[in-house]
């Protein structure tokens, strides 16, 4: 069910608006030992209002999740931008920190988040803590 990117409307009464959109798991590589957390799946910024992502700058490509053990959770985080702005990609998308990116950029708080869990089909049973 992850294996494409999901699909992300943005409602917004202000059409000068623009949005940027987070995607991490903070359980990688896996919830009792998360030492790559949080580890960017998907980062869209320059979303104009009452659109969709796919209006927007896509800074790191959707990456489809992959957990190997445990489940894990998913967590799209949306930040209203003060205004249209050059977002640079991370080295890596491992140990991303959304907090500091979020600081970086003056985007202030989230505007919208929303986290979904996820595990290897078959799955490997319940989280390990």
């Amino acid at each position: 069910m992850v294996i494409n990117q999901p699909s992300v409307e943005i409602e917004g009464d202000d059409l000068q608006s623009f949005y940027t959109l987070v995607m991490v798991d903070p359980d990688a590589p896996t919830p009792s030992n998360p030492y790559h957390k949080e580890y960017l799946h998907w980062l869209v910024n320059d979303i104009p209002a009452s659109t969709g992502v796919t209006f927007g700058n896509e800074v790191v490509s959707y990456e489809c999740p992959r957990p190997t053990l445990g489940i894990h959770r998913l967590v799209l985080v949306l930040f209203r931008q003060l205004r249209r702005e050059i977002v640079y990609a991370p080295e890596n998308r491992q140990n991303f920190d959304t907090r500091n990116f979020a600081k970086v950029y003056n985007f202030g708080l989230p505007v919208a988040a929303v986290y979904f869990n996820c595990q290897r089909e078959n799955g490997t049973g319940g989280r390990r803590i």
